[in-house]
C-alpha cells in the first residue's frame, strides 16, 4: 500500500509562509557583513555562528519562555525572614550563561579578549550584542550595567581593584552569595526616585560618611534595575554634594546589606529582567569618586548604556523587518507575491533605509569609542553624537516595529511571534538612560559649552556626506543657531543631526544608492508621518533586496 507523501511544510499550500527561523541573522545582513569586515576572521567566524543561533529554534524558544516565566520576586523565607531574592525562569539564566561566556558584559575591559582585535573592542563587542538583542533584550540589562559600571569604578581604584576581576570573569554565577566568593558577579543601577524622576538632583537618598571611602546610605529607589545583581551603583547625598555609590547587595558573611526590595515593576516590555523599587536604611556602600562628584562619576557609566540603547534598538528594528520581508516573500495576495505589490515594496524599502542608517550610526559611535583616546574627531564624534545616536534609533524603533508587525497582518499580531515581544521591548530603550528631552538637553549642553566640538564633527559629515555636505550642514547650522536662542527648538537639531550623520556612515560605507534615497526622502522631503512615501524615482526592489537578501 502506498504512503501518503509527508511534506516539509505542511502550511505551504494554505498561503502561510514559513517563520523566521533558521536563518543566519548575521549573514543574511549585508550591512552587517560590511560594518565588520574589518575584524579578524575568527571573529567573522564566531559571529556568523552566533547568527545561526539567534534564529535558530532552540535559542527562540529560549527567548520566549524566558519572557512567559517572568521573574518572581521573594521577599520572606518561611519563618518571616527577610529573603529578597527575585527568582528566574531556566531560560534566562541559560541566555545569560550564553551572553557572559561571549564577553558581552565585560569584553571592553578585558585586554585579554580579542587580542587580535585590538583597538576594536567596541565594535567588536558591539557586532555581538546587535545580534544578540535581535533574540532577546531582556537579558541584556544586567550585562549593559555590569560593562558600564567598570567607567564608574575607575574613579575608585581600590573599588576597581577589589571588583574588576569578578567583572571580567565570563562564569556565569547565579549563586545567592557574597559577591568576592562568586566565580563572577553582575552590577546593576539605582537612579530614580519618586520625587526626582530625571531630576537626580532631587533625590533624597542620603549617605553618612563611616570611614575613608565608606557610607552608611538610607532612602529609596523607585526605579532599580536587575535587582539580583551582585551590587548596585547609586547616587546619594552627603554632606559635601551628591556621590556615587558602588552598593553591595550582601555583606561579606552573607547577611543582607539592609536593601528591602518592596515589589517588581510590572513592565509593558523588558518582562524578562528585573526591574524593582527598593527602600533601605543603614546600607553600606563604597564611595565612587569624590563625594560631590556623584553625577559626573555616573555620567561615565550612562555613557556606555546608551550605546547599547541605540544598538539593541538597531538590533529589534533589524529582527522585526526581516521578518517582515521575509513572509512577504512567501504569501500571495491578489494574484502576485505581496512583496511584489507596489505599495507593499516601498514601505518595505522605507523602513529598510532607516533600519539601515541607525545600524550604520550606532556602529559608528562605537568606532569613536574605540578611537576617541587617540583622535579628536572621533572624541568630539563620541561626545556630541552619543544622545543624538541614542534619541533617534530609540525614537523610531517602535513605529517601526508597529509598521513591520502590520506588514505581516493579523498574524503578527500575536503573541507566538517574536515581533510582539520586539514591539514591547521598543519603548524602554527611549525612556532608560534619557528620555527624548533628556537626550535634547544633553547636547544643548555641549553646544552651550562652546561649538568646536560640533564643527569637529560637522567637518566630517561634510566629508562623508560628499556633495550634499555643504548644503547639509548649512542647514545643521541654522538648527544650531536656532536652538541657542530657542532651548524648546533643541529637537528639530538632534533630528536633523542623526538624519545627516546616519546619511554620512552610509555612503562612507559605500551604500551610495541607499544613502541617496534616505537623505533625500529625509532631509530633502516634505513632512511624512508614516512609511511607504518612496516615489518612483527610487528602486524600492533594489533597496529591499540589497539590504534583505533572499535565503538560499
Amino acid at each position: 500500500m502506498t504512503q501518503p507523501t509527508r511534506t516539509d511544510d505542511p502550511f505551504a499550500d494554505l498561503n502561510q509562509p514559513s517563520l523566521w527561523t533558521g536563518i543566519n541573522a548575521y549573514r543574511s545582513d549585508p550591512l552587517i557583513v560590511d560594518l565588520t569586515s574589518g575584524l579578524p576572521r575568527s571573529i567573522r567566524e564566531e559571529l556568523e555562528q552566533h547568527g545561526r543561533f539567534v534564529t535558530s529554534h532552540e535559542a527562540q524558544e529560549l527567548a520566549r519562555m524566558a519572557n512567559q516565566g517572568t521573574p518572581q520576586l521573594r521577599t520572606h523565607g518561611p519563618r518571616g525572614e527577610r529573603l529578597d531574592v527575585v527568582e528566574f525562569h531556566p531560560a534566562w539564566h541559560a541566555l545569560m550563561r550564553r551572553s557572559m561566556a561571549m564577553g558581552l558584559h565585560s569584553s571592553i575591559w578585558d585586554a585579554q579578549a580579542d587580542p587580535e582585535a585590538r583597538g576594536q573592542s567596541h565594535k567588536v563587542r558591539a557586532a555581538r550584542f546587535y545580534l544578540t538583542a535581535q533574540l532577546e533584550c531582556g537579558h541584556l540589562c544586567p550585562l549593559t550595567m555590569t560593562s558600564a559600571s567598570v567607567a564608574a569604578m575607575m574613579a575608585s581604584p581600590a573599588v576597581q581593584k577589589d571588583w574588576a576581576p569578578k567583572i571580567l570573569s565570563r562564569k556565569y554565577d547565579s549563586s545567592n552569595k557574597p559577591a568576592m566568593q562568586k566565580s563572577a558577579v553582575t552590577i546593576g543601577m539605582g537612579m530614580t526616585e519618586k520625587q526626582g524622576g530625571t531630576d537626580v538632583r532631587a533625590n533624597k537618598t542620603s549617605a553618612d560618611k563611616v570611614s575613608e571611602g565608606i557610607y552608611r546610605l538610607s532612602g529609596h529607589k523607585w526605579f532599580m534595575s536587575a535587582p539580583m545583581s551582585d551590587a548596585f551603583i547609586m547616587l546619594a547625598q552627603t554632606k559635601d554634594g551628591m556621590g556615587c555609590f558602588l552598593v553591595p547587595r550582601l555583606l561579606e558573611d552573607g547577611s543582607a546589606n539592609g536593601l528591602h526590595f518592596q515589589r517588581l515593576k510590572d513592565k509593558l516590555g523588558n518582562r524578562s529582567n528585573a526591574s524593582s523599587e527598593v527602600e533601605f536604611t543603614d546600607t553600606f556602600g563604597f564611595l565612587l569618586g569624590a563625594p560631590d562628584a556623584g553625577i559626573r562619576t555616573i555620567l561615565d557609566m550612562v555613557t556606555l548604556t546608551r550605546l547599547d540603547c541605540a544598538l539593541a534598538s538597531a538590533g529589534i528594528m533589524r529582527a522585526s523587518l526581516a521578518e517582515a520581508v521575509h513572509h512577504a516573500r512567501g504569501r500571495s495576495v491578489f494574484g502576485k507575491m505581496l512583496v511584489n505589490q507596489p505599495i507593499m515594496t516601498r514601505v518595505l524599502a522605507d523602513m529598510a533605509l532607516d533600519v539601515a542608517a541607525a545600524t550604520a550610526l550606532a556602529f559608528r559611535l562605537a568606532e569613536a569609542f574605540d578611537k576617541a583616546s587617540g583622535s579628536s574627531e572621533d572624541a568630539a564624534y563620541a561626545r556630541v553624537m552619543t544622545p543624538v545616536a541614542k534619541y533617534w534609533c530609540c525614537k523610531i524603533a517602535p513605529a517601526l516595529i508597529y509598521e513591520a508587525m502590520e506588514c505581516i497582518g493579523g498574524s503578527g499580531y500575536i503573541e507566538e511571534r517574536p515581533i510582539a515581544r520586539h514591539y514591547r521591548e521598543a519603548p524602554v530603550n527611549a525612556i532608560w538612560e534619557g528620555s527624548g528631552n533628556v537626550m535634547a538637553l544633553d547636547v544643548l549642553r555641549v553646544l552651550n559649552r562652546g561649538r568646536d566640538l560640533f564643527e569637529t564633527v560637522f567637518a566630517g559629515l561634510a566629508r562623508d556626506l560628499g556633495p550634499a555636505g555643504k548644503k547639509t550642514i548649512d542647514v545643521l547650522r541654522a538648527a544650531m543657531a536656532l536652538c541657542e536662542q530657542d532651548e524648546g527648538a533643541a529637537r528639530l537639531l538632534v533630528e536633523q543631526m542623526a538624519l545627516a550623520a546616519g546619511a554620512a556612515e552610509l555612503y562612507r560605507l559605500g551604500a551610495g544608492k541607499i544613502a541617496d534615497a534616505f537623505i533625500e526622502t529625509r532631509l530633502a522631503g516634505g513632512w511624512r508621518a508614516t512609511y511607504g512615501m518612496l516615489d518612483s524615482r527610487f528602486d524600492a526592489s533594489y533597496i529591499v533586496d540589497l539590504l534583505y537578501p533572499p535565503a538560499t
